[in-house]
């Protein structure tokens, strides 16, 4: 039996410091948790799954409550919460990782709240495969999983995460870790080989130029939104995927249809998401305004 919980997220929930052209910034909530529990919460009761520590600000919990998410899969420890420190360069699309404190992360052991265990869908967001077999393990009611990951776990937990892909619905990597993982070039080729692993689907993200959707029965793309100015392109990814797996969730059903439409709201709530620091754009977004870049961006497709 299903409960209100439609997805759950599990990833990391962090505290930043961001420097860009425009400046540093510090204690920023980040982490693939918060992006893309954000992003998916305009479309679906979204359950987050993560650990904070000792030091975890009560605002940002608020920030939480104030977009709809539950938070009851989030534990809470003693110790530091895990810290991510990056600087981009001028382009907005390289950066540099400064340092990463995985404080209480290190000694995680999530578990999956009982009214989490029927959820219909499921975002694997990018963390240590072995956390992800141990959630996926407790998922009664999963009918759609989604994985996604990064080179760190390619390089240490390469057969770990493959275990991971066999027993998911959809694979989402950027072009250089399909390239990675794959040992292939082309991303036809990078995709055939995820299909070997077990997915139905491969989701290539390639940042300012959008997204490859790859199924047995053909690719869809979908580019970027075109912004005017990126403010925090930090957590990007996460917030697309997150879109993504919400719009499904909402409608339920998983076919080339709702596939295409699941990625145009994607790649416009992502493009809202870097117009701020953190999550700032996304706590001031509407429905309506998501749905109105949708469009758009579906008209500026169309030949």
């Amino acid at each position: 039996m299903e409960t209100g919980i439609r997805l759950w997220v599990v990833g990391t929930v962090g505290i930043d410091t961001i420097t860009t052209r425009k400046g540093r910034f510090e204690n920023q909530l980040g982490g693939s948790v918060t992006y893309a529990g954000a992003a998916a919460s305009f479309f679906t009761r979204v359950g987050s799954v993560g650990v904070v520590g000792s030091d975890f600000p009560d605002a940002f919990l608020e920030r939480y409550l104030k977009l709809g998410m539950d938070v009851a899969g989030i534990q809470f420890e003693q110790g530091p919460t895990f810290h991510w420190e990056g600087v981009y360069e001028a382009d907005m699309v390289n950066r540099r990782t400064i340092r990463t404190d995985l404080g209480v992360l290190e000694t995680f052991a999530p578990q999956l709240p009982e009214n989490y265990r029927d959820a219909p869908f499921v975002l694997l967001g990018n963390i240590n495969p072995d956390l992800q077999l141990r959630l996926l393990d407790q998922a009664r009611g999963a009918r759609f999983v989604a994985v996604d990951s990064m080179d760190l776990w390619i390089n240490c937990a390469r057969a770990t995460l493959v275990k991971v892909i066999g027993r998911s619905h959809l694979v989402t990597l950027n072009d250089s870790e399909a390239r990675q993982l794959t040992g292939q070039f082309g991303l036809r080729q990078c995709a055939a080989a995820l299909f070997d692993m077990g997915v139905e689907y491969v989701l290539i993200k390639k940042g300012e130029h959008g997204a490859l959707l790859f199924s047995r029965e053909g690719i869809a793309i979908i580019p970027a939104y075109p912004v005017q100015e990126v403010c925090d392109p930090t957590g990007a990814g996460d917030t697309y995927a997150g879109a993504f797996m919400g719009y499904l969730a909402e409608h339920g059903t998983v076919d080339l249809p709702n596939l295409r439409q699941a990625l145009l709201h994607a790649s416009a709530v992502a493009a809202f998401g870097v117009e701020d620091m953190s999550t700032t754009r996304l706590e001031a977004l509407t429905r309506a305004e998501i749905d109105t870049r949708a469009r758009e961006l579906r008209e500026m497709t169309a030949l």
